[in-house]
């Protein structure tokens, strides 16, 4: 199971509780799954999933691609529990072989305004105007 793509790293306070706080920044991720996603599938991700960890739910889902037996998605959130969609998607059951689906691949695109705009494994600090805007 591969995870990749965007990071934010902060030891301000007040920029982590902007980018972490329910409901307060949008992360986009594409998602590969393993299974057979319907609309049935993507109606229940956005309605929602009771689980131990409580109600897992999507705001958007948006197939992109089909191969073979696997599904890219594009799948936003506004919270970010602890592996929440891998469980979301793991919650639904692959129609024709009754397994559940299973994220293979997952690569967040973006957090709140900021998009994935380097190479992977690159990095660079935010500037302060960037700061500013998290924090609005």
């Amino acid at each position: 199971m591969d995870s990749k793509g965007l990071l934010l790293f902060t030891t301000d306070g007040q920029i982590n509780n902007a980018l972490t706080k329910p409901g307060h920044c949008m992360k986009v991720y594409e998602i590969w799954v393993r299974g057979h996603v319907s609309d049935k599938h993507i109606l229940q991700a956005k309605s929602g999933v009771e689980s131990k960890y409580g109600l897992l739910k999507a705001l958007e889902v948006d197939k992109l691609a089909f191969g073979g037996a696997k599904t890219k998605l594009r799948v936003v959130i506004n919270e970010g529990r602890n592996r929440h969609i891998r469980r979301l998607f793991g919650a639904l059951k692959d129609s024709k072989f009754g397994t559940p689906l299973k994220v293979l691949e997952l690569k967040r695109i973006s957090i709140g305004s900021f998009n994935l705009d380097l190479e992977s494994s690159s990095w660079r600090f935010l500037t302060l105007e960037e700061e500013r805007n998290i924090t609005r």
